[in-house]
């Protein structure tokens, strides 16, 4: 038994290699402990033995790079855990602090895995790392976002607002932008990669516009092409749809595009296709459409992308489909526009979607060019409310083929067809309002069934 000197006030107990006892005369283990005994800043310096049975408080556990045997650890801890290196954690494990705080030195490992990986119906406020974006993200309850996104679409609406327009009859690579807040004439931002009409619009984020599909002149094309909104310049190749589509209805959020339906190429396709946009490659399947349509509108929020409208065989429809952008499947239903309409064009912000123009069928055949205006609540379901109409020029209006640019405020429109003739019209109209549209400019060229998409619309801040 080792030698014992007194113990108290001012002094230091040191031990080492001998078996010592506090109350006991027969030790028995090298520390042994019959009654209470208090620990504060106790450190443990590389690989140790020495374990907390139950009974203890620590104030503080202090993990270094030494090795700890989790499951000899049976006290608790009254105050901070603190960690001296990498903590990672498995997808198997559950990692709590409690309600004490967690204090990390170094760097923590988060679960981590693709898009495709991800739970879906985790505990709300989960979260990973993304692997496609480089992100943190985090499951709201409803879906999945970006720890950043909605502060950053709060805090710095001014670092966007710009709307496009890419393509059209007859059959041009044009790109013109205009900025949405202020009024006056679009500018030239450059050319797509090959001239095109019929291209899927409303596809973009804060970064980057998407293009998909086309024809050119009368080949159907499944290319996709890019843009940086911020700059000017041609389109970059993106990738591939899986096959040749025009005239299908885009829907986008912060990190995915959706090209929805089309014209592919004879008859009207139910196929649905995704894109990741702030990569680059080819598209791949989402699901299907609740009715065969194109030549809808189209409008997002965060969580959902809505189509209505359209034409097929039967002729034009007035169902409304929506789908949840961050989920894979099919279209489901939404309700109705007030009237069966096609080459409508959709604009709104997070909260309010707006289908302006389009053709709607005459008795006993033909068509007829509309002027008014729909609006939906996105976040609801049901059928489409009056919003107003567009400036009534029986020559110079916008019609149907048009496309919408939009931020959180307003919807501007861009281009057209008023009758057979190609129009170079913008207006805009204020979405949390009703009324009729105002005039905002023109177009440097008339374009028809181009691509219209903005840095800012309403499907941006989820996933």
């Amino acid at each position: 038994m080792a030698t014992i000197r007194r113990i108290g006030f001012g002094t230091i107990f040191e031990l080492e290699d001998s078996k010592v006892g506090i109350g006991t005369d027969a030790a028995t283990h090298t520390l042994q402990a019959l009654g209470n005994i208090r620990s504060e800043a106790a450190t443990d310096i590389g690989i140790s033995s020495l374990t907390t049975y139950q009974g203890f408080v620590d104030k503080e556990a202090r993990f270094t790079t030494g090795q700890i045997d989790i499951e000899s650890q049976s006290g608790s801890t009254s105050g901070e855990i603190v960690i001296d290196g990498d903590v990672t954690v498995s997808s198997a494990t559950t990692f709590t602090s409690g309600t004490q705080h967690l204090t990390v030195t170094d760097t923590f490992t988060l679960p981590s895995g693709d898009t495709n990986s991800r739970e879906l119906k985790p505990t709300p406020g989960s979260l990973r790392f993304n692997q496609d974006f480089a992100t943190l993200e985090f499951y709201t309850g409803n879906n999945w976002a970006t720890v950043n996104t909605f502060t950053e679409m709060q805090n710095s609406p001014r670092n966007r607002g710009r709307g496009l327009i890419g393509g059209g009859h007859s059959y041009v690579s044009t790109i013109q932008y205009w900025e949405i807040a202020t009024l006056g004439n679009a500018l030239n931002f450059g050319d797509l990669t090959n001239a095109r009409a019929f291209i899927a619009g409303n596809v973009a984020n804060e970064t980057r516009g998407i293009f998909g599909g086309g024809r050119n002149p009368a080949v159907h094309t499944n290319r996709i092409d890019y843009v940086t909104i911020a700059s000017q310049g041609n389109a970059i190749d993106f990738g591939d749809q899986s096959r040749a589509f025009m005239a299908s209805g885009g829907m986008s959020s912060s990190t995915r595009g959706i090209f929805a339906g089309g014209y592919a190429p004879s008859l009207p396709d139910l196929d649905m296709e995704y894109i990741q946009i702030s990569t680059l490659g080819d598209a791949l399947d989402f699901g299907d459409l609740f009715t065969g349509a194109y030549y809808s509108g189209t409008v997002s929020s965060p969580v959902r992308g809505v189509y209505a409208g359209g034409n097929n065989p039967s002729g034009s429809v007035s169902t409304i489909q929506n789908l949840t952008i961050a989920s894979l499947g099919n279209m489901i239903k939404f309700g109705d526009l007030t009237v069966s309409r096609f080459s409508c064009a959709g604009g709104g912000n997070s909260v309010r979607g707006i289908f302006c123009g389009g053709y709607v069928p005459t008795a006993p055949s033909g068509k007829k060019r509309r002027q008014d205006m729909d609006y939906v609540t996105i976040a609801s379901e049901g059928n489409a409310i009056t919003f107003g109409d567009a400036l009534p020029s029986a020559t110079t209006g916008i019609g149907q083929r048009s496309g919408s640019g939009s931020n959180q405020t307003r919807a501007v429109w861009a281009g057209g067809q008023d009758n057979s003739t190609t129009v170079n019209v913008m207006e805009f109209v204020t979405i949390a309002t009703t009324g009729n549209s105002q005039d905002f400019g023109d177009l440097g060229i008339a374009q028809r069934a181009g691509a219209t998409l903005s840095d800012s619309h309403g499907g941006l801040g989820g996933f």
